[in-house]
């Protein structure tokens, strides 16, 4: 049972997406950009910046990159963040509370690229845009075991896509990854799809699949590029996943962590009883995202901090 505060932003984050399910379902004449920006502007004013940090854009791997960082000086802990919004409807906006929280409690510099989505940009340019933000950090000379990966719902699938990508890619992988309520499954094919359907308040499985129809323009849901269960995970960093019990998602989510943990990566997965898609957004509002979060930032303490000795180690004469 949420608190009165917590249900009234609920409420209001289905109230924001009103435009977006509109155009989605054919309802509304106004284009991709114009739902995008009203959507945002709802989803910034119930999840506002936090104190004591600040904001900035500047340009990374040729996109425009939102930086979030404390006022004081941030430590050498670098965060690419990669917001959500089913490859087609997300934005930077959403994410100045979240990111601002992210970076106080890892004392870290968090980057957010807003990549381009669908229809415009469909399969595979959101992933490529992200991962050639990767690579521009690691181009400005970050060391990548300062670096962390952070996403939600399909950023939070990106995260696995992106370790992945570097990996076959020859390049430094990320010391660490995090996927909130990560959408690791555009075919919807397990159980919680059905058993979860109008639970969730804000997925449903025809919402997903006419967002997975406008994304992948015609590639298969099975792409391991877009559907990470379908994918080799074998020598990827130490991940984290936290889903909701009540999402639809929540199949693909355990499915994804096993897949990670047969394949001998060091895998977390956490089941939040009775939460719903991304509930981390509501830290500060909802005791069980301040959890969730805290969770999510000691585990990437512990990773970065484990990173640090072994630096240390190396470079003792």
């Amino acid at each position: 049972m949420l608190s009165k505060n917590a249900q009234n932003v609920l409420d209001g984050w289905i109230a924001a997406a009103g435009p977006v399910v509109q155009k989605l379902y054919g309802q509304s004449e106004e284009c991709w950009p114009d739902v995008r920006k009203q959507y945002m502007q709802g989803l910034e004013s119930l999840f506002p910046a936090v104190s004591g940090v600040s904001y900035k854009t500047l340009t990374l791997g040729n996109m425009p990159t939102m930086v979030s960082e404390r006022h004081e000086h941030a430590g050498s802990s670098v965060v690419l963040y990669i917001h959500g919004g089913g490859y087609v409807h997300g934005g930077v906006e959403a994410y100045r509370g979240l990111t601002g929280r992210i970076a106080t409690a890892l004392n870290a510099t968090v980057y957010v690229p807003d990549y381009r989505q669908a229809p415009d940009f469909p399969f595979p340019t959101p992933i490529e845009d992200v991962f050639s933000a990767y690579r521009a950090l690691l181009d400005r000379g970050i060391n990548p075991k300062n670096l962390v990966l952070v996403g939600d719902s399909a950023g939070g699938a990106m995260v696995i896509t992106m370790m992945r990508k570097a990996r076959d890619a020859g390049i430094p992988l990320p010391a660490a990854g995090v996927a909130f309520s990560p959408w690791a499954d555009l075919t919807h094919s397990g159980l919680a799809a059905t058993a979860r359907d109008g639970i969730d308040p804000l997925c449903s499985i025809d919402f997903l699949t006419q967002l997975a129809r406008e994304f992948l323009a015609g590639e298969l849901p099975t792409h391991p590029d877009a559907s990470p269960v379908y994918a080799d995970v074998q020598g990827l960093s130490p991940t984290l996943i936290q889903i909701g019990e009540n999402e639809v998602m929540l199949s693909g989510a355990m499915k994804l962590a096993s897949n990670l943990g047969e394949a001998r990566v060091r895998t977390t997965l956490e089941v939040w009883p009775g939460m719903f898609h991304v509930w981390h957004l509501f830290a500060g509002t909802l005791p069980e995202a301040d959890q969730a979060l805290r969770n999510a930032m000691r585990f990437l303490k512990d990773v970065l901090s484990e990173s640090s000795e072994s630096d240390d180690a190396t470079s003792m004469p």
